[in-house]
């Protein structure tokens, strides 16, 4: 038997609990798990096993018994510190927390490793999508060359709302809220700041460098308009929040809406679900698809990284290590190179002039045209004398 804690008895934590009581998992792990506490400020009083919920963090780090903790508190405090300690006491952490994973990973990892002890962050990104593993494991025979993910099931679900049911964004988004995919402050989803977290995380998995989700420029989806999509769409395209990496010509990385071509998997993608295409040099492009979030799909992936854990009482540990540079190896965007979809009043002499032969639309009184590739930089510059209205990169893939 197999002793465990879980701190946060929210949504995830709920939903592990739920898991585990239904199937202790004793054949899947070697060994049945039980779970011996629930850390959580609030009071259970109603709860079956009310005996097990304790306010005290120490009760849980004191206890030798205490193999594996399932951190599902969220955010940076207490969990960080709890966290370290636990790992410090020589116990398994295993995290839903792609804040805590793309803030302090490389310390936290050091330490699981130095404690011989497992960090386990499955369903940091993609909720109970498989990615973290198939990053670390079985991929590991292609050199990673390229990352596009759609990362945040708010967001996708408001744009698949402006699409289909021609929703403006500001109703969308309320749709989002009624429904519990958005928070009544929602911007960590809407500006992109989720997107980057997981993004820098598995840009970190893929080349086995930090990279620092302070230094990847996001943007989110609060100036995209109806005008936009239906624009887009006419040309053949969707409009996906896109977290972004590619190290074929250096380390560019960014969280951006991009127009995704509706023959591209990822186009269709819709409502609160996540893909992620992975490229490498001898798989080809491979999607990972699923529920992005939600109470079982991520509370699955944890339990599933609980059962690692536990079967590796008496084996190797499947340590994950990070280097860490001294200057960020993530180049300037403006270097990048690119298509682009513009929206502009302009006649098209002008646009020929600036752009070249490029194939221009006239949708709603505007003429409409996605560039050839050109480095991010010249078309900014050429953009700037254009009179744009609306501009968003172009995923080719």
């Amino acid at each position: 038997m197999v002793k465990i804690a879980i701190m946060g008895y929210g949504t995830v934590g709920s939903g592990v609990y739920d898991i585990i009581k239904a199937d202790n998992f004793a054949y899947e792990a070697m060994n049945p798990i039980e779970i011996k506490y629930i850390l959580d400020i609030r009071d259970f009083p109603d709860h079956k096993e009310k005996e097990i919920f304790t306010k005290d963090f120490n009760v849980i780090l004191n206890d030798d018994e205490i193999y594996c903790v399932v951190e599902a508190m969220g955010g940076l405090n207490p969990a960080y510190e709890f966290t370290k300690s636990l790992l410090l006491a020589g116990k398994n952490v295993v995290t839903s927390n792609k804040e805590l994973v793309a803030t302090h990973g490389p310390e936290l990892l050091r330490i699981a490793k130095d404690k011989n002890v497992n960090y386990l962050f499955e369903a940091s990104v993609g909720g109970g999508i498989p990615i973290i593993k198939p990053l670390c494991s079985s991929l590991k025979a292609n050199k990673i060359k390229k990352i596009a993910g759609i990362l945040n099931g708010t967001t996708n679900f408001i744009l698949t709302e402006m699409v289909e049911e021609g929703k403006s964004f500001s109703d969308a988004l309320k749709m989002a809220q009624v429904n519990g995919y958005a928070e009544r402050n929602p911007a960590a989803d809407i500006e992109g700041h989720d997107a980057c977290r997981k993004i820098a995380i598995l840009a970190s998995l893929a080349w086995g460098e930090y990279i620092d989700y302070k230094d990847i420029p996001t943007d989110g989806i609060t100036n995209i308009t109806l005008e936009d999509v239906d624009a887009a769409s006419k040309l053949g395209y969707s409009v996906k929040l896109i977290g972004y990496a590619d190290k074929r010509d250096g380390l560019f990385i960014w969280v951006s809406p991009m127009l995704v071509r509706k023959s591209c998997p990822l186009s269709g993608v819709n409502g609160v679900f996540n893909a992620i295409l992975v490229d490498g040099n001898y798989l080809g492009t491979s999607m990972f698809y699923g529920q992005g979030a939600g109470k079982f799909a991520t509370a699955s992936a944890m339990v599933a990284d609980v059962i690692e854990s536990v079967r590796h009482i008496n084996a190797k540990k499947a340590y994950i290590e990070w280097q860490v540079t001294e200057k960020s190896s993530v180049l300037p965007v403006s270097e990048s190179e690119n298509r682009y979809f513009v929206r502009t009043k302009e006649k098209q002499d002008r646009i020929e002039e600036l752009f070249g032969k490029v194939s221009v639309s006239s949708i709603n009184s505007e003429n409409v045209f996605v560039t050839d590739v050109m480095k991010e930089k010249d078309f900014e510059d050429k953009a700037k004398t254009l009179g744009v209205i609306s501009k968003i990169r172009v995923l080719d893939a």
